[in-house]
């Protein structure tokens, strides 16, 4: 395997600091996080003043320095992930080129959201016709096309992404699997989604995440009210060694991106700690196989 980490989650890290970080802690890449953020005063999290964002105006012709600090630092480029709804396709190519500057063959365009209350098939179609230009765009531009398994959003389980993808060719859209998105919605064995993907599994993402009871309904049942969160890697429900083990047997040897969304332990030794977790899971699941 190859492991990288996914800079929305190192968002006190400008791009210059997350790199020797990487390089320091035996990660073998990066995947940035790519969009055009609003300014925000006082305020530095995941998703709002990340300052280890790149823009997505400009990235065609800014990105070669990016791909400069990769390439000095002997890492690769996993991919990047934008914030693209599929009927953008401009801003897709616009993200394509990007890609390809920092060195990148894969991006995740974005995601269509579900709430549960809309009639269902009418987004269904049309994110799937919305996406057949964003796969011809991929080919015209020789890169990959990601959606990602994701809760709250049209392709929560691998078997919905699958039968979103399919019929379109897999050198060119592919799926990200998420398994602590899959904790919140669309849980399915790990094998049984890995080979339902089957030619569309492109990406691993890596996170965790738990069920917390938050109080008891005064029901006459005392029914419980639950809500998932995010979890350290090791401290979630995920089994990562049943997902080692069930990677091995499809024969993935990809990319695994750490997404850790959890901050009960400082960034730094967050950073650490996984690598390290996991590689001693990999040698582990190996050694037990052979």
């Amino acid at each position: 395997m190859k492991y990288s980490v996914f800079t929305v989650s190192t968002p006190t890290y400008t791009p210059e600091d997350v790199i020797p970080k990487l390089k320091e802690f035996g990660y073998d890449g990066v995947e940035w996080r790519v969009v055009d953020q609003k300014p925000q005063e006082n305020s530095t999290n995941f998703w709002q003043g990340n300052i280890c964002t790149l823009p997505l105006t400009g990235l065609a012709e800014t990105g070669a320095r990016y791909k400069a600090l990769t390439d000095e630092a002997g890492l690769g480029v996993s991919g990047i992930a934008c914030y693209l709804p599929f009927d953008n396709p401009e801003a897709a190519e616009q993200a394509m080129l990007g890609a390809k500057a920092v060195g990148a063959a894969k991006l995740r365009i974005g995601l269509h959201q579900y709430d549960g209350i809309a009639p269902f098939k009418p987004i269904w179609d049309k994110a799937r016709d919305d996406f057949r230009i964003i796969a011809g765009l991929a080919e015209k531009h020789q890169v990959k096309a990601l959606i990602e398994i994701h809760h709250r959003s049209i392709t929560p389980s691998a078997s919905a992404a699958r039968l979103f993808l399919d019929d379109f060719d897999p050198q060119y859209v592919g799926a990200i699997h998420d398994a602590g998105n899959m904790v919140h919605e669309g849980y399915e064995t790990h094998r049984l989604a890995l080979e339902m993907l089957g030619p569309y599994l492109a990406h691993v993402h890596a996170k965790n995440a738990r069920w917390f009871p938050v109080r008891y309904l005064q029901d006459g049942f005392n029914t419980v009210e639950w809500k998932s969160d995010w979890a350290t890697i090791p401290k979630g429900i995920i089994d990562w060694r049943a997902l080692f083990t069930a990677l091995h047997q499809v024969g993935y040897d990809g990319w695994i991106t750490f997404e850790d969304f959890s901050s009960e332990i400082p960034l730094d030794d967050r950073l650490q700690l996984n690598i390290k977790y996991f590689r001693a899971i990999e040698q582990e699941v190996r050694e037990t196989a052979n």
